[in-house]
């Protein structure tokens, strides 16, 4: 996941949960520019703590795992499967 990915993400998070850029900039403690920029991909240089702000004001949080080289995980399967 690039960071344009995760800005689609948390754009798509935060329209499910029916906030504005704005609500979503307050809940999260940073500015509604940091958002735009984010979930437009513009944002390159944001760092960890604003993005975890970000993810927590959604209920979401920030999940590491071992590079995978291209291989379906588990996961993967299950969701595929559930299709």
């Amino acid at each position: 996941m690039d960071i344009t990915d995760l800005g689609e993400e948390v754009r798509n998070a935060r329209r499910e949960r029916g906030l504005t850029q704005l609500q979503l900039a307050s809940r999260a403690k940073v500015s509604r520019p940091t958002i735009a920029r984010l979930e437009s991909g513009k944002s390159p240089d944001i760092g960890y703590r604003p993005i975890l702000r970000i993810l927590h004001a959604l209920n979401l949080d920030l999940r590491l795992t071992t590079f995978n080289q291209g291989r379906p995980t588990l996961d993967d399967l299950a969701d595929e499967g559930a299709r």
